[in-house]
Order: C-alpha cells, then structure tokens, then sequence
C-alpha cells in the first residue's frame, strides 16, 4: 500500500477508535469502563484527523469506528471521508440507532466500507429489555438498509445467559435478513459484564445445546453465509491469544484519547497509559512504557515462560489475569496449565449452582450514566 513502512511487523496494523461512551442504549454485557460516565472529554475532529493521520503512517490498515454508539458523534461522515482517502479500510461498528437509510447511503457516498449491526436477541420483547429502548424493529430496518445500499451484511449478536436459548430463533432472524456474516459473539467478561457474571456466564449445558445449533447451521448455511461462534473463555482449557500479543498488532483509542492495546487496559494497575493529546501514535507505539510492557517474554511467570504454546497464546489475556487472580502478570487461569485454574473452575461451577437455584436471581446491573456514577468514585483531578 502506498505511503506504508516497507516493514510492517509489530506495527499497529488495526486501529479500533473508540470515538464516544456515549450510547442510547444500556446494555448489561458492554465492555466499556464502568466509570464510563466519568469519562465525558472527547477528542475533537482534529485530534482524530490527526490519530487516523498518525496511525496509516505507522502502518495501521483496518479502521474500526466504535464507542458507546459512534452514531451520536456528528462528525462521524466526516471522519469516514479522511478514512477512505487516507487509504483505510473502514468498519462501523454500531447498533443502529441513530441512523436511517439516508444516513446509510452518506457513509457509502463518503467511502465506509463495512458495517455491522447489533441485536441483543431474537425476540423484539428480550431485544428492547436487554437494550433498555424500544430499538427492535429498528434494528431490523436498518439491517435491511445497510443490505439495499450494498453492503455485506454483517450481524452481531452477543451471546450469554439470558438469549443463549434463542440460539436457533436468533440464527433463523439472520437468515431471514439475508446476512453474510453472522458474529455469535459469546460474552467477553469485562466492565459491565464482568459485574453481571453471575446472571450473564451460560450454564455448561446451555453452552453444549448452543454449540450444537451452531455447528448445524454452519454446514447447512456453508455456502450461503458465515457463521462465526466462539466458546466463552472460561469454559475453555487453553487462552486465546488475546489481541495477537499485547501490542502487537491491535491499537484502541479511548474517547478521551487515552492509547492502549486493548479496550478493557485502563483496569490494569501499576500503569500509566499515553494519550494522543500528548503523545504521536509513534512515540506512544515504539517508546511508550505501558505498550512496552507486555511484549515479548520477559515478563511472563512459571508456567508460562517456559511454555512452548507462549509464541501462539502469549500467556492469554493479562485484563482476566488480573480480574481473577489480582496479578496482570500471572498465567490466564483459563488455561489448564495455569495453578489458579481450578479456583476458575470452581467460579463456574458456583455460578452454574446458582442459575439452578431457586432464590431470587440478582437483578442485572444496566449501563447507564447514573448506575456509572453509583459504582466508580470520582476521578482525582
């Protein structure tokens, strides 16, 4: 590609920017920070002119506009313009809320390139519950719209406790609309979901009933469309390389401009993270001590230093080290080989002893500005 480095190994080659927290719907899974609400200084126009600017400079190739809803963000035809001309390849990621077909037909008139849709379920009642807003139907005309004006069409439906029975039900809406890329996208358990593990994790059951559907409707729709279906973590054995290496390849940018290697970084202690205010992407990429500080081998504990699977998992995910053990550089207790596994899989089995009990199940927790504001202290200035 034009303008690139001739070497493009351990550059940022996908940028996911993050370009609000702002987001008319609540949902009780989003992996924004809890203290989301505290967050509220966005970047301006010109800072993510000059972030997408920085970054294709250093290498990045695959654009991610995302939030909260980066539908609110009223400069966001604009952005798509300087990501077209600029040479990326642009994906919005979105609800659908906040946009109409005429908005639709702006994004590809200004060079968007793909652009995924979320459901929360298969029922218009579980839909709007989870999504706390009346946005089911529009959902589905916006799926339809982003069809007609000639895009791939890409669903994502995030899977957990409270839809995963609807497998079959969501998968049968997709094939309706007429998609080409369906994302079954089990829960990650970071912020929101993370405080909603124990009404969201699926029981193992519901988990071996889910995969099944799935890998059916993949061979029956193999040549039709995609269907893309991931285990939770913590039913696994082994970790995901969680973003291909701490940074790697994958560069998020918070709305604030803070810079880090993966959406949920900022929980991490001991560590200070750059912001594109301050910092060019180069500096904060190549010299920057939090980005420095997972990479390689180094760092990495007993097991996992002397591992011969540390080259394709990387130690797995150092934000679920840290929510489980404490400690961001312990070994993922999602892989066997971990010495904190068994205490994971004692996790699960007590949160599937409570989806069978009796008692009342806790409510789950929505995100929303006042329940933010309740459950994160004010930020020091």
């Amino acid at each position: 590609m034009a303008g690139l480095p001739s070497d493009i190994s351990g550059r940022p080659l996908w940028l996911l920017a993050e370009l609000t927290y702002r987001c008319p719907l609540q949902c009780p899974y989003c992996s924004n920070p809890v203290d989301f609400a505290r967050r509220s200084d966005e970047l301006s126009t010109a800072d993510w002119m000059r972030v997408l600017n920085e970054a294709r400079q250093l290498g990045a190739m695959q654009l991610g506009f995302s939030g909260g809803e980066p539908l609110l963000r009223h400069d966001l035809e604009e952005l798509i313009g300087e990501a077209r001309r600029l040479g990326y390849y642009s994906n919005l990621i979105t609800s659908g809320v906040g946009m109409d077909e005429e908005r639709v037909a702006r994004f590809k008139q200004a060079g968007l390139d793909h652009i995924q849709v979320s459901f929360q379920a298969s029922s218009e009642e579980l839909n709007n519950f989870l999504g706390g807003t009346a946005s089911f139907q529009h959902k589905l005309d916006m799926a339809r719209a982003v069809k007609a004006h000639g895009y791939p069409m890409v669903l994502n439906i995030v899977i957990h406790r409270q839809n995963i029975d609807q497998i079959e039900d969501i998968i049968r809406m997709t094939i309706d609309l007429k998609a080409d890329f369906v994302e079954l996208a089990s829960t990650q358990y970071y912020g929101w979901s993370k405080l909603n593990l124990d009404a969201l994790l699926p029981t193992r059951e519901q988990l071996r009933n889910a995969e099944a559907v799935a890998r059916r409707y993949q061979e029956m729709m193999k040549d039709r469309m995609k269907i893309i279906y991931v285990v939770p973590d913590y039913y696994e054995e082994r970790p995901k390389a969680c973003m291909n290496g701490w940074g790697s390849i994958f560069l998020t940018i918070a709305p604030d401009g803070t810079a880090l290697p993966c959406h949920a970084a900022q929980q991490l202690p001991g560590l200070t993270f750059p912001n594109v205010r301050d910092q060019s992407i180069e500096e904060i990429w190549s010299h920057s001590s939090a980005f420095q500080h997972f990479r390689g081998f180094e760092w990495m504990q007993e097991p996992c230093r002397s591992c011969p699977d540390k080259t394709k998992d990387f130690g797995g995910c150092r934000c679920q080290a840290y929510m489980m053990t404490g400690d961001a550089t312990a070994t993922d207790p999602v892989c066997s080989k971990s010495p904190r596994h068994g205490q994971l899989r004692a996790e699960v089995e007590r949160i599937a002893s409570l989806a069978g009990s009796s008692a009342p199940a806790q409510p789950l927790v929505f995100r929303n500005s006042r329940n933010s504001r309740a459950l994160s202290p004010p930020v020091e200035s």
